[in-house]
This record gives structure tokens, sequence and C-alpha cells, in this order.
């Protein structure tokens, strides 16, 4: 039997391509239960992870995920979705898939072995001693990976990795290696299964909680979210509307005031400010809502 766990043959799905409908989806569904239970047994390693990325930020640094296949998709869409979530710049949080953009389309499965491109991704982000690597693989072996990690280590930058294999080796490599054992896969070897789901999770919370940490959030508003679209511009109004505790018309004119920040809008009604003291008040306190209205009440 292979040392690599997501390689390893499920036997309560021996006989998948014999049930019927509803039973090969509460086999699915009985499965994905197990990918939660995985991830609170590596909660110490996220929680350290978080505050090294929080650490890295404060300081100016960078985020920057490197996976292949699945692994990549994951990394690029987690870092993609944090500009209109959090306004977090594209160069606060990157994405690299092995096979470049044509892999996120199109399955390039060699792409895991070049070690040429992981040293040309690399090279392209540029790691610095402020910045975190994260290497993302469901079995933690592939060469571009390991590259991507050993490279990032020469220049100083923290390393991460994340993985569904407890003997991945990639874990003699990184800093902090985040370990999800969720189990043989439905399909044997098909990682983009419980593996996947593993590392969207995990990815959800290194991002979310490290956004939190920074002060992108008031709560559990988005308080920085971008406002283009209706969807969004509606969801703007209701965070200002909720926040300042004044009707949602009113919120839609401070926010076509603030020029769609949010923050700033909250700002200039609580303060009753302008604009210009608005930003002020938020640059003195490093973009944080919370402080600069902390001692503030809100009737």
């Amino acid at each position: 039997m292979p040392n690599i766990l997501t390689e390893k043959n499920n036997k309560k799905t021996q006989n998948i391509d014999l049930m019927d409908t509803t039973s090969i989806i509460k086999t699915i569904n009985n499965e994905d239960k197990k990918v939660a239970k995985a991830i609170e047994k590596a909660l110490p390693e996220i929680a350290q992870t978080v505050d090294i990325i929080t650490d890295s930020f404060l300081k100016g640094g960078r985020l920057a995920y490197f996976g292949a296949g699945t692994s990549g998709r994951l990394g690029i869409l987690d870092a993609s979705e944090c500009w209109p979530t959090f306004s977090a710049p594209a160069d606060m949080i990157s994405g690299y898939i092995a096979g470049g953009d044509y892999a996120l389309k199109h399955s390039i499965e060699g792409a895991e072995d070049d070690k040429e491109e992981a040293l040309e991704h690399i090279s392209d982000f540029k790691p610095t001693k402020k910045d975190v690597v994260i290497g993302i693989s469901a079995s933690g072996n592939p060469q571009y990976i390991l590259t991507i990690l050993e490279e990032a280590k020469k220049h100083g930058a923290k390393t991460i990795g994340i993985t569904s294999n407890p003997h991945a080796k990639l874990k003699s490599i990184a800093d902090i290696t985040i370990t999800t054992p969720v189990g043989p896969e439905v399909i044997t070897g098909s990682s983009r299964m419980k593996s996947g789901t593993a590392q969207k999770m995990v990815l959800n919370m290194l991002s979310t909680a490290s956004m939190i940490k920074i002060g992108k959030t008031y709560g559990n508003y988005m308080i920085d979210l971008q406002p283009v679209c209706t969807k969004l511009i509606e969801r703007a109004n209701r965070i200002i509307a909720e926040i300042c505790k004044i009707p949602v018309a009113k919120a839609d004119k401070y926010r076509i005031k603030a020029e769609n920040n949010v923050k700033t809008a909250c700002v200039m009604y609580i303060k009753q400010c302008s604009k210009k003291e608005a930003e002020r008040l938020l640059k003195t306190h490093n973009g944080i809502l919370r402080k600069v209205l902390q001692n503030e009440k809100i009737s």
C-alpha cells in the first residue's frame, strides 16, 4: 500500500459503482463529515500561521500561495477573493499554480514535478524576510512545492505547508505544517474531494482571521468591501446603516459622500466631520474603525 494517505483505497467506497444515486451521495456526504474533524486537530498550527501572516502584513509583508492542480487553483481563488472582500491589494496576497494560468482551466499533471518552473515562480514573487510563502499540496511531495519552500527559506521568508499527508516531504522544509489527515478519498487518489475541501476551509481561516486581526472588519461586518455592483452597494449601505443606526437611505448618502468607502462614511456620520477629516482619523489609527470609534456612543 502507498505511504501517501490520499492515494490509499477507501474500503467504504469499494463498491460505489454498484450503489444507487442516493447511496452514492450519502457515502460522499459521510466522508465529507470527516473534513472538519481533521481540521480541528490542526487548529494550533492554523492559529500559529495566522499570527505569522498578521505580523507580516503589519510589517508591510506579503503572502503568496503556491500549488499544483486543485491546490494551486484553490490558492489563487483565495488570493483573488481578498480584494473584493477586504480591499487587499493584489500584491498583498497572490497565488501561483504549476503550469501557469493555462493550468487554471486545464489539467497539466506533469507540472507538479517541474523544478524549473518553481524557480521561475519564486523568482517572480521575490520573497523577502517580511513575507510568508505557503505551499499547498494534498500529498505534500511534488517537486514544484518542495522547490518553492526551499527557495523561499533561502530568502528568509516564513514557510508554511498545507497537506493531507502526515508523511509529506514538505514537513521537513516548512517552518509550520498544517496537516489535515482526511483519510482515503471516495475515489482513490481524487484529492480534489476531501483534501481539496480541507484546503479550502484552511485557506478561508488563514486569510479571514488575518484580515480580522489587521482591522479589515468591524465586528463581523466586512467594512473594507468594494461596492462595485448593485449587490455590494446595497450591502455597503446596510453595513453603514447598522453601524451608525441610521436609515438605509441616509446611509446611501454618506456612502456617496465618502466615495464608496464604508469606513469613511461611518466616521463622517458618527464624528460629524468631513471626508478629509474622517480619512485623517482612520490613517491615524491604521485604518482600524473600532479604534476611531471606541470612545463614541452610537445612540
